[in-house]
């Protein structure tokens, strides 16, 4: 190992203890990191710097990060520990003064659209309140809570689309793209393919259904029962035969393969779509679904009730759908108390007024925060899957400046991503909010205007792959104070 002694704030601590108010890490290996050893400062912005593939994510993530949680983890118990997404353990030899982390990466939400912008962020929950305490019911109707004014609920989701905003049914035509195919030739396209659809198939030849003529050809009441009825029968199954031979079998009361128990196209469509936990099977039976807005809400995935309540006029969903700079715009005046009062804000109690305008300025609080951060293009009810990674990643970052947390690591990937130049200084102004609140920032990053801000740098190559997972680190001023910490 080779170190240059002119800077004494990078030297190592004796007795193989890091130094108060230093990350120190010896013989980080992971994926092509060269037994790295190195110290870093805590309550500082240190950036992560290098040439991609030259090992900084497996410094910053692949190391420190997995190492923070896993620590966390250990703490917490065998049950919850499997609620969580764990990074494997990392090939490190000893970290300590490593703090709690939490990681803001450059990855999509899962896929579901009920991750949402206001979800993420949080400002939905505030918003419900602001409904439910502050907004103009209708004369006779009951107050409602916050959770009335959520599609996620069950108080708050429309009944008939339960809160998805779509209708989705299933047809002939739908589930039959191709109906020049016989049944044994898969013109049932909805239904599952491999063995499933085989049993399916085999059940339908032991029913005495016609599986060797086109689909078009079959009598509509065979066509009808095959796709939608609810009836499961189950029957004796003679894998490999004929239907004559099947027929045979079933005359002679041979002993079947198996019992099988049939589902119709329609059901086994519906259901799985309702109840997978695979995202390609939703995906794959999603084909075959014909989907329309949903006639009672009008996709607006609540009920009725919720929807009837309305804020400076608009229903919630109406306002969730509004650019979040539009959205701010609106709620100004209520948190400055200049809003012109309705009739009934005129007989709320100054209590209600009072809560009317907190809620209202801490929504104007966390969103100018967002619009710092160049979003105030988004609105709230946008799906997380439909956000670009650095759109994610700053909707994150915004979440965390408004969160009061202290004594954290925040890990970054290239927050800068897809940010345009000018609003590069806003993105600085919220890490170092985050950083006067008493927490340390590692940021993976290539731009340069974030690295001039670094109180710290670690950069790692030379170059990529075999050639890198070295690394040189110290002071940011001028990169006068440089260590190499191989």
């Amino acid at each position: 190992m080779r170190r240059k002694t002119e800077d004494n704030a990078s030297k190592p601590a004796q007795g193989g203890q890091s130094r108060p108010g230093y990350v120190r890490v010896r013989g980080a290996r992971e994926h092509n990191l060269k037994n790295v050893d190195l110290e870093i400062p805590r309550d500082a912005l240190v950036v992560f710097t290098g040439v991609s593939g030259s090992g900084k994510s497996s410094l910053a993530f692949g190391t420190l990060y997995a190492e923070a949680q896993r620590r966390y983890l250990e703490s917490v118990s065998p049950y919850a520990r499997r609620l969580f997404h764990q990074m494997p353990v990392p090939e490190v030899d000893e970290i300590d003064g490593l703090p709690p982390a939490v990681a803001l990466q450059q990855q999509r939400g899962s896929p579901t659209t009920r991750s949402s912008v206001g979800s993420v962020s949080t400002l939905s929950n505030s918003l419900r309140m602001l409904y439910s305490r502050a907004g103009d019911y209708p004369p006779g109707q009951e107050l409602l809570y916050a959770e009335s004014f959520s599609p996620n609920t069950p108080e708050g989701a429309c009944p008939e689309c339960s809160g998805l905003g779509r209708v989705y049914e299933v047809t002939e035509q739908s589930m039959v793209p191709d109906d020049t195919l016989t049944i044994r030739e898969r013109a049932v396209a909805a239904w599952p393919p491999a063995w499933h659809g085989q049993n399916l198939r085999d059940i339908l030849v032991t029913m005495g259904f016609d599986v060797d003529t086109p689909w078009r050809e079959l009598p509509k009441k065979d066509r009808d029962w095959i796709l939608f009825t609810d009836e499961t029968p189950t029957v004796p199954v003679y894998a490999g035969l004929t239907p004559e031979e099947t027929k045979q079998a079933l005359k002679r009361k041979d002993t079947p393969s198996y019992q099988g128990t049939f589902t119709g196209a329609k059901r086994y469509v519906l259901q799985t779509f309702a109840n997978t936990e695979s995202a390609s099977m939703k995906k794959r039976v999603a084909r075959y679904m014909v989907s329309a807005e949903c006639p009672l809400c009008r996709g607006k995935r609540l009920r009725q009730e919720a929807l009837s309540v309305t804020f400076a006029g608009v229903d919630i969903a109406d306002i969730s759908r509004m650019p979040l700079a539009r959205l701010h715009a609106l709620l100004l005046p209520y948190a400055s108390g200049e809003a012109p009062k309705n009739v009934r804000q005129a007989k709320l109690h100054p209590e209600q007024l009072i809560v009317t305008r907190r809620i209202a300025e801490d929504l104007v609080a966390r969103l100018e925060v967002l619009l710092a951060l160049g979003l105030g293009y988004l609105a709230l009810e946008r799906s997380t899957p439909t956000l670009s990674p650095g759109e994610l990643q700053r909707l994150r970052l915004a979440t965390q400046v408004r969160s009061n947390l202290f004594g954290v690591v925040y890990v970054l990937d290239e927050p800068s991503a897809g940010l345009h130049p000018a609003d590069t200084e806003a993105l600085l102004t919220a890490l170092d909010q985050l950083k006067a609140s008493g927490n340390s920032l590692f940021v993976v990053e290539h731009a340069l205007d974030v690295i001039r801000r670094a109180d710290w740098i670690v950069d790692v190559g030379p170059a990529a792959g075999e050639r890198g997972g070295e690394g040189e680190q110290g002071k940011a001023a001028g990169n006068r104070h440089r260590s190499d910490s191989r």
